[in-house]
């Protein structure tokens, strides 16, 4: 992680403590989990969707679209609960988007998305916690 400051931030010790080992290759070291992996992709019931790492609400439901590209998608963010970067790692050049509260990576934002907002959240699972409403 670089040197921002978030309103919740913890050691790299707590963050490995309070993360699963896959979570923290992800969240932390902005690695990625397999496309197709995580039942999250699939979930079509009412609800909002957390940042595991701290609980902050970034996506709802009804902003979530299927993609095909086999990760969770979503066409619009909660208001104010996302930061986004330029990405330049693997000789590309993209947006990537962690969370506001946190600092946690959680994917990319790409501009091949559904209408109203024509952007695509590609959002790791792994770092989602689903609560139903």
């Amino acid at each position: 992680m670089d040197d921002e400051q978030f309103p919740v931030s913890h050691s790299e010790e707590v963050w490995r403590r309070l993360l699963t080992p896959e979570q923290y290759a992800i969240m932390r070291g902005h690695g990625t989990e397999p496309a197709g992996s995580c039942a999250l992709n699939h979930e079509k019931r009412p609800g909002a969707f957390l940042c595991v790492g701290c609980d902050q609400l970034l996506f709802r439901s009804e902003d979530k679209f299927e993609s095909g590209t086999g990760w969770p998608s979503f066409f619009s963010p909660e208001p104010g609960s996302l930061g986004v970067k330029e990405d330049r790692r693997y000789g590309m050049v993209r947006t990537e988007v962690h969370c506001g509260q946190c600092g946690s990576h959680l994917g990319h934002v790409f501009p091949d998305g559904p209408p109203p907002t024509g952007l695509r959240y590609c959002i790791n699972g792994l770092c989602l916690k689903f609560v139903a409403q």
